[in-house]
């Protein structure tokens, strides 16, 4: 077929392995001198896509290399496994420290798209698990169920993704509870990676009626006919009908282990705090700081204010003083730290802190005193700062605005019920520091959110994309400002700081990257020179162009994910040496440690932070990375879900979409009218032999031709919708002889690097759809 050239043809097959290295040799030529020694990125690199275990015979092999220079490779090979990049398998032979060994222990979690068993290796200390697809178990052999563990023989597929065989059961590690719709005596899990139900025998019900969500634990039932059928279990907690309003909400918070409720201790203790007397805090209540949030904002912490200077702009930008009612190691704080931040949903939000705190005493309400943190800033007209101090104040606000009303009151000339000038005094320092952060080349990828509008009875009334205005990027700008000022004041001050870092992208999302771009005429600079301007120029490049979306999406998967950690490395995605969150303290701990951590070092009150707490950043900043991550994914399911029941009447429909994801199980694709997301599974595609080329992000068909990108405009049909379990699967019409409309495009573009046959599949029921996209980091 068209382009058929250069490609490293990787076929699955169920009876036969890859043979060891992988890899694509590079020739010997008769009378050439030896090729140069890699260098450790190039070996690096190498080994991560390397299938299976690799010794100095496959490497120099695939680099060309002579006889004379083995002492330097073995030298180099040393280098590598010191500083910890590769392991040895065996006397030797070596593999990436990324990568699993070809026999590894596995948990079972869940199931794919096809139905078949996911697993995950049970130790695993790197960053990111790894995915293996395992095999079906051999004839007469139960299928494998979430919690089932195998010692498995492991064939690597991709970045992070391998295909397992089981060996040898070793146990079953069954979930402690299972969330799921009691229904005739079954418990249908919620969870989309989990196909299996459990059945409720009589007399363990606990009084649950049909249709209720219930957590349920696995009870022992030893009989041979329950090895190939649901597996037993009694309902332990009835959490309501499905039906209710604030079912979706109350399913996500269960389904990710939210903390919802307070101890009573805590909320008394909230309920008892007071307003901050002004002291020997400075006096701001003069000032015209005010609120800029969304419309349906629940909690307002920062405050901002702006003014032409002689030489350019001073800022303040005043944050709640949430340390002055959460002192380190009480009830209050104890509760945050466990929480880690809130977690926002459409019909409700899980705070941080009490309500009293939260919508109360540490919210910045219109015309009442308030405590707070500030930082004054100054930059010049270019939006360079010069300098800048932070205080402990008392403030009032002078308006709570939105989004929407600053924008229009900008567009029309207006000031929002303000003093004369001061909407236009806002912009005019935004405007500074937008330019001073072009200068710097940030990476800057707008990812729409959608936004949930519920009705009275707290059903769907609308789903679509939230603006994205000037108003929000004003507000943004200046809070990044705030949060460098806070970083760099903690180091003048040699106060622990966490950090919130945003690393490079890995070695091997580079070498995707790299290749990916390649096909469009693009280069990158080797890994430990890139900068976010490399992307950023791109981007603009190709912003008009058919390819923009492709290949905006493509970077935002190369970026690696934010995180907190008290051992700076910098901010990538803002191009930033040092940054910490100051900025949010009501729904973030991190924020409260910074706020903390300044109290202490400028000697701001008896408030700040403890020794114990300097000590226990480290594990501080590991746990509420994680809870972060935990809201995110919670967050991102109860929108999934509540699409999948706006989108429950609308089945058959048919709707442009883009395709958002590729994989060896089918095509994720993301409609242009409300941004729901869902799979198109591989037997639903046009009846065909699919290849899956892994490095152009595509599927291809090796009769008809066809192929389908990442980005690649789509028609689809909605085939089903399962609110249960937030799934969507569609039907591709492309290719379809019983459907009309625009054909998908031949096999054109990047020439692939690898390719998978999948199989011929004929075009079926679909099946349900895995979480979608992410965000951008900040």
């Amino acid at each position: 077929m068209p382009g058929e050239a250069g490609r490293v043809r990787v076929v699955l097959n169920r009876n036969k392995l890859p043979p060891r290295g992988g890899g694509v040799p590079r020739p010997p030529v008769a009378g050439a001198a030896p090729a140069p020694l890699p260098s450790r990125e190039e070996l690096r690199a190498f080994l991560r896509t390397a299938t299976g275990r690799v010794g100095k015979t496959e490497i120099s092999r695939h680099f060309g290399l002579s006889t004379d220079q083995r002492p330097a490779l073995r030298q180099l090979m040393a280098e590598l496994k010191e500083e910890g990049s590769i392991a040895p398998v065996g006397r030797r032979t070596v593999r990436h420290a990324a990568n699993l060994p070809d026999m590894a222990a596995l948990e079972v979690f869940g199931t794919d798209a096809d139905g078949d068993p996911m697993a995950r290796p049970i130790a695993w200390e790197g960053s990111e698990k790894p995915v293996v697809y395992m095999r079906p178990e051999r004839a007469g052999q139960p299928a494998l169920a979430p919690g089932d563990r195998v010692l498995a023989r492991i064939t690597r597929l991709g970045p992070n993704k391998y295909e397992g065989r089981t060996f040898k059961r070793i146990g079953t590690g069954s979930p402690s509870r299972v969330l799921g719709i009691f229904s005739a005596g079954l418990v249908e899990p919620v969870d989309r990676r989990s196909r299996a139900s459990w059945i409720i025998p009589p007399g363990e019900e606990n009084g649950a009626e049909d249709g209720e969500l219930v957590q349920a634990e696995p009870i022992a039932g030893g009989t041979r006919e329950r090895l190939f059928g649901p597996k037993p279990a009694r309902i332990v907690e009835r959490l309501g009908r499905m039906d209710d309003p604030k079912a979706v909400s109350r399913l996500v918070i269960a389904a990710h282990r939210i903390p919802d409720e307070f101890p009573e201790e805590v909320v008394q203790v909230a309920e008892r705090a007071r307003a901050v007397p002004l002291g020997t805090r400075d006096d701001l209540r003069d000032i015209l700081l005010v609120t800029i949030d969304g419309e349906d904002a629940r909690d307002f912490d920062d405050a901002v204010f702006a003014e032409p200077k002689e030489d350019g702009w001073r800022v303040l930008v005043a944050i709640a003083d949430v340390a002055h009612y959460v002192r380190p190691k009480a009830p209050l704080d104890r509760e945050a730290w466990h929480r880690g931040n809130s977690v926002y949903f459409p019909d409700r939000v899980v705070p941080m802190l009490p309500e009293a705190l939260s919508n109360g005493w540490c919210s910045l309400k219109p015309d009442e005193d308030r405590g707070c943190l500030y930082v004054e800033m100054h930059f010049d007209r270019e939006g360079t700062k010069t300098g800048h101090r932070f205080g402990r104040a008392l403030m009032r606000s002078a308006a709570r605005l939105t989004y929407e009303t600053v924008q229009a009151a900008r567009d029309a000339g207006e000031d929002a019920g303000l003093e004369q000038g001061h909407i236009a005094r806002l912009y005019g320092a935004f405007q500074a520091l937008l330019a001073a952060r072009l200068r710097r080349g940030t990476l800057d990828l707008d990812i729409a959110e959608r936004r949930v509008i519920l009705g009275p009875e707290g059903k769907v009334a609308s789903i679509a994309p939230r603006a994205r205005l000037d108003s929000h990027r004003l507000i943004e700008e200046f809070m990044v400002a705030a949060n460098v000022c806070a970083a760099e004041e903690l180091e003048r001050l040699h106060m622990p700081c966490m950090y919130r870092v945003h690393d490079r992208p890995s070695d091997e999302k580079m070498e995707t990257l790299r290749g990916f771009l390649s096909g469009f005429g693009f280069s990158l600079p080797p890994s430990d020179r890139i900068r976010p301007r490399d992307f950023a120029d791109i981007l603009e490049k190709t912003r008009e162009t058919p390819e923009s979306r492709l290949i905006s999406e493509t970077i935002l998967r190369g970026q690696s994910q934010a995180e907190y950690n008290p051992e700076n490395m910098g901010h990538f995605g803002l191009a930033l040496p040092r940054y910490a969150h100051f900025t949010s303290p009501i729904r973030r701990y991190a924020d409260l440690l910074v706020h903390r951590a300044l109290i202490r070092g400028l000697k701001l009150g008896d408030d700040g932070l403890t020794d114990e707490e300097a000590a226990s950043m480290p594990d501080t900043g590991e746990h509420i990375t994680k809870t972060e991550r935990r809201a995110a994914l919670a967050e991102r399911d109860a929108v999934d879900r509540y699409l999948a029941a706006y989108m429950a009447d609308r089945v058959g429909a048919h709707f442009p979409a883009r395709v958002s994801g590729v994989t060896r199980f089918g095509l994720f694709v993301t409609l242009e009218e409300n941004g729901a997301s869902g799979i198109v599974p591989m037997n639903a595609l046009p009846d065909d032999q699919w290849f899956h080329e892994e490095a152009a992000m595509r599927l291809v068909g090796r009769r008809t031709g066809l192929s389908f990108a990442l980005g690649q405009e789509v028609e689809v049909r909605l085939a089903e919708a399962v609110p249960r379990t937030g799934s969507l699967t569609f039907q591709l019409l492309q290719g379809d002889p019983r459907t009309a409309g625009p054909r998908a495009t031949s096999g054109q573009g990047t020439p692939p690097r690898g390719r998978q046959k999948i199989t011929d599949r004929k075009p079926k029921a679909g099946k349900p759809a895995r979480p979608g996209k992410g965000k951008r980091p900040r």
